[in-house]
This record gives structure tokens, sequence and C-alpha cells, in this order.
């Protein structure tokens, strides 16, 4: 364990990373380190199939460390909290937040960065940029929830609950605080029972559907396809459904 980050792995097909910085798991540079050796070893590690991001405590993260901020004169760690971000976003493996508290600012883009999200029923939510005199999740955040909500939070850092969070469909389920884990887990473990190929597959186009034309989308999705028919996968899931029996998936 990295001072602040918890690295594990469940069924030995999920990577669990738990930030534990009292009071707010805020992402220091120490941090920020870990988390990315952590990212670039799960991706090389084909037998991962999910990553699931939570937090100890009643904060999921309140971004960047501010009083180390405060003391240096400056975020030192901009540069390398984006590439962390952009690692998140790009993991072959699909990206899980289980939100339990406060998620703040950087904490809130981190959260933005996966896959999916779900929250504690005691989850609050701000786009805290404006209130430190900078600017965060402008670009991803418009594109979860639309831009007159996303502005109603990035221009005003107001916090919103975990309700209208899922309302909005910042998160798509609620879980009681003691529960949050384990229905993380279950759905890990669910993306981890299905086609490996297949999954990362669908998250490299379901990541493009809103940048590409439809011409170049399909262009693009038929190439995923032509490799999808052909792969052993695809052979076993019709084979099982055939013998009426569970496929067993082996990312080839």
């Amino acid at each position: 364990m990295a001072e602040g980050l918890s690295v594990s792995t469940v069924d030995g097909r999920i990577l669990l990373l738990v930030l534990d910085n009292p009071p707010a798991n805020a992402m220091s540079a120490d941090m920020l380190a870990a988390m990315a050796e952590a990212l670039a070893a799960g991706d090389e590690n084909t037998d991962l199939r999910a990553v699931v991001l939570t937090a100890e405590g009643p904060s999921f993260c309140s971004g960047a460390d501010l009083k180390a901020a405060h003391r240096n004169g400056g975020f030192d760690a901009a540069a390398s909290f984006g590439r962390v971000l952009d690692q998140l976003a790009a993991s072959r493996a699909p990206a899980i937040a289980a939100i339990n508290g406060h998620c703040v600012g950087g904490g809130l883009e981190l959260a933005a960065c996966c896959d999916l999200r779900i929250a504690s029923t005691e989850a609050r939510f701000v786009a805290a940029g404006v209130n430190v005199g900078l600017m965060a999740s402008a670009w991803r955040l418009p594109r979860l929830i639309g831009p007159a909500r996303a502005k109603a939070m990035l221009l005003t850092g107001s916090p919103i609950d975990a309700a209208r969070a899922e309302r909005w469909g910042l998160v798509t389920s609620l879980h009681a605080p003691g529960e949050l884990r384990d229905a993380a887990l279950a759905l890990a473990r669910r993306i981890a029972s299905r086609a490996p190929l297949s999954v990362e597959a669908t998250k490299r186009m379901a990541d493009q559907a809103a940048l590409l034309s439809p011409e170049a989308w399909r262009e693009a999705a038929g190439r995923e396809m032509a490799h999808l028919l052909a792969s052993r996968d695809h052979k076993e899931a019709l084979a099982a459904f055939a013998g009426k029996r569970e496929p067993a998936f082996r990312r080839a």
C-alpha cells in the first residue's frame, strides 16, 4: 500500500483502488504516482477485467491537495493529475467509481473519468473549480449530464445531493453506505464474467460514439465486429448457448 492509496485485486480479475488519505482523501503527488503505476500494471495484466475506485471515510475525494499547493506556491502535481485522469479514462478494463461521500473538484473529475458511477445515498457532488479560482470538469461533465445541468454545477460551485445526481444521470444507482462497495464489486464481477474482447471493444466504441460522424463510427465498428466474429470467445458463446451452459471466455 502506497501512502494514501490501497491497491489490491479481488477474485484475481478486479483491480480495487481505495483512497485513504484523511480527512478528505485529497490527491497528493505520491498518491497520483501510485495510482498511475497501478493502472499501468492493470492494463498490462490481461487477467484483469474491471477496475473499482472507491475511498475510506466520509469523503470520496476532495481533489488536489490544496494545503500542499498553498505551501508550495501552486499545485505542482497538476500535470501528473491530468495524466492519471487520462489513464483512468483510457483503461483497457472498464472502471467503476463507487462514490462513498463528498466528491469535490478534482474528485468529481476522477469519478467522471470512470465508465460507470454508483454512489452512497450520503454522497455529495461539487464542481468546485470556480470556488478555488480554477476550472475542472468543464469537458467531461457536460457530456455526462448535458450542458445546462453541467453549467448549473460548473458556474456556481454549489453542491448537489446523491438523489439529484442519480436523476441527472451522473450516477446510475444509489446504495446504503455500508452496501456500496459490495454493490460495486458485484457490478465488476458481472462485467468480468462477460466476453473480455467484446467488453473492451464496446468500451472503445462507446467512448468514440459522440466524437465520430455516423460514417466514421460505422467504419470503426465494422473493424471491431470483424475481429470479434473471428474470436474464439464468440464461438465459445455460441457453443455455450447451444449446450445450455455458461461460457468459459479466455480473451482470445
